[in-house]
């Protein structure tokens, strides 16, 4: 019996929904249908609006002009985020896409830097990163260059509303179908309990063969019709609130975005070519929701455009992200803070996953058990980057910041800070989404400092090696000079 799918159901649409039929449709569309079920009178959470990265991957495949995506979607560049009180109140780190310094193939830069500390240097790793270089004076523009060294990595910020539509406009010329509709009730097989079709309030029935749940945190299919259960991740992420407020953009547009920590949470500020995205991400026993709304509103230096809304929300994952014909994506198959502006991607990574392991002549329970392994470890490490930083803090103002440094914490991550703070060593785990670079700056911007570092880095002399360091210091700084700021990119390549 031939079982292929030949149908694709989408429900939802937001950010987690446009993205899975877009890219459904683009790379498996030849052979398949696929159908978006949403509703104009459900909201979208559409806080995250920060990204990282590989979602220039995503776009590139599915061919959109990023000139044109800047422009619709009102984006601005992304080169890292500044996290300010993390360590200590008053005290700030970047956490920048690009890499400090040059690293050998055994041996990393920070090795390098630590020997030359000893022997006097007083510079830090972040005057070797030309990404936080760049972003502290506020220019960006691409650099054609095949010298990793000179390399500018970045990302987008921009309004996850617009982007939605933006791909939905994209979908729908690919043959994407929409219907508009509230799901009424969920049809299932009563052999096999997989999902048959969805009926609408209208009466309208939507049947398919395979269902991507982006129904949000209430998961209407892979939790309230599946009950497949939550792993709460919320003893370690103590956070479970935040309120979100859009406000008039700055007249500079910073080519970052802030993370900055108060006493019982922390605030983002996410810049963007037509407003500012704020937002206070807080634990509901050091503030109730109007102390967090007073908070957030007499630190966002700008004239709020909308009613501050607040988000309840409980951290971590769905225990089966795919179940029978139900793959659960965005929302609905978990939730990890928007410290690390991870949210979009775990969006993407999941639907990129889908279309690896995508069942030809029937879905089968191992592909399932591999899609299911592969995300529980892709939530864990994102889950363990950001335990990291609230972990490794050096707080003294706030119980909130103590019992952090005091919880017991998962022992993944308790075995690479311990590894690093006695050999200075990082290795990235297999399909890591943050590499070496990112959970080094992380650890040595909340004050982790190693003991020891690489016997690699003696095989120079102290003058050689002090000559290499102000070599690559003068490499990093070169190309500053010759770069506009972030508004004349933007305006250059949007034409606004």
């Amino acid at each position: 019996m031939n079982n292929a799918v030949k149908k694709v159901v989408v429900l939802g649409g937001g950010t987690a929904g446009w993205m899975s039929a877009a890219l459904i449709k683009k790379l498996v569309g030849a052979s398949i249908e696929v159908e978006l079920v949403e509703s104009d009178d459900i909201g979208t959470i559409g806080v995250g609006e920060a990204t990282i990265p590989p979602i220039q991957n995503f776009n590139h495949v599915l061919g959109l002009n990023e000139a044109e995506f800047l422009k619709a979607t009102k984006a601005t560049i992304k080169l890292g985020i500044e996290f300010e009180n993390w360590k200590n109140v008053g005290e700030k780190y970047f956490h920048s896409f690009g890499a400090a310094g040059k690293s050998t193939p055994f041996c990393h830069f920070h090795h390098y830097l630590k020997r030359a500390q000893t022997l006097g240097l007083t510079d830090n790793l972040w005057d070797y990163d030309l990404n936080h270089l760049s972003a502290q004076q506020g220019i960006f523009a691409k650099i054609k260059t095949k010298d990793p060294i000179i390399e500018i990595p970045y990302a987008y910020h921009f309004d996850a509303g617009l982007y939605a539509q933006f791909l939905r406009q994209f979908s729908e010329k690919l043959g994407v179908k929409r219907t508009e509709g509230m799901v009424d009730n969920v049809l299932q097989c009563q052999q096999s309990g997989n999902i048959t079709a969805l009926q609408l309030k209208s009466g309208q029935q939507i049947s398919g063969d395979l269902f991507i749940d982006c129904s949000g945190f209430k998961g209407l299919l892979i939790q309230q019709t599946l009950h497949t259960g939550y792993e709460d991740w919320s003893h370690w992420l103590r956070c479970d609130r935040a309120v979100a407020v859009p406000s008039e953009r700055f007249e500079h547009t910073l080519p970052y975005t802030r993370s900055i920590a108060h006493a019982g949470g922390w605030q983002w500020r996410i810049p963007l070519q037509h407003r500012n995205g704020n937002g206070l991400v807080y634990n509901s026993s050091c503030y109730s929701d109007e102390q967090a709304t007073d908070l957030l509103m007499s630190n966002i230096e700008s004239k709020p455009l909308a009613d501050p809304k607040v988000i309840g929300f409980k951290t971590g994952r769905r225990r089966q992200q795919w179940h029978k014909n139900v793959i659960a994506i965005g929302l609905s198959s978990g939730f990890l803070e928007p410290l690390e502006s991870t949210s979009i991607h775990l969006i993407q990574s999941a639907v990129v996953r889908l279309i690896h392991m995508f069942p030809h002549q029937g879905i089968n329970e191992t592909e399932i058990a591999e899609y299911n392994k592969q995300s529980e470890l892709e939530y864990q490490q994102v889950r363990d980057f950001i335990i990291l930083h609230y972990h490794v803090n050096q707080r003294t103002d706030s119980l909130f910041w103590q019992d952090m440094q005091t919880m017991d914490i998962p022992a993944s991550l308790q075995h690479k800070i311990e590894l690093f703070k006695q050999s200075g060593k990082i290795f990235r785990e297999q399909n890591d989404l943050f590499n070496e670079g990112s959970w080094l700056q992380v650890m040595l911007g909340q004050g982790l400092e190693p003991q020891d570092y690489h016997p690699m880095a003696n095989n120079m002399s102290a003058e050689q090696l002090l000559e290499m360091m102000k070599k690559l210091k003068a490499i990093k700084n070169e190309p500053l000079s010759q770069l506009p700021s972030h508004d004349q990119f933007l305006k250059h390549i949007t034409g606004n």
